[in-house]
């Protein structure tokens, strides 16, 4: 992260409360995470549409014996 920026957020307490708690992190790093997650969404969105109309040059078995 180049720059930070400081901001003010108003959130319903037991939301933030119940996000600490599933991310195990302090408020700060809560937020990031949520941010970061919204963030990477739409890229998810476009990788489960490219579901089943990628083609790959090698098998399955080609990249376990490549192991």
């Amino acid at each position: 992260m180049k720059t930070a920026r400081k901001i003010t957020l108003e959130v319903p307490e037991e939301l933030l409360k119940r996000a600490q708690r599933a991310s195990g992190a302090g408020i700060t790093q809560t937020v990031r995470t949520g941010l970061q997650l919204v963030a990477a969404s739409q890229t998810y969105a476009r990788l489960r549409q490219l579901r089943g109309k990628v083609r790959f040059s090698r098998t399955l078995a080609d990249l376990k014996s490549d192991r």
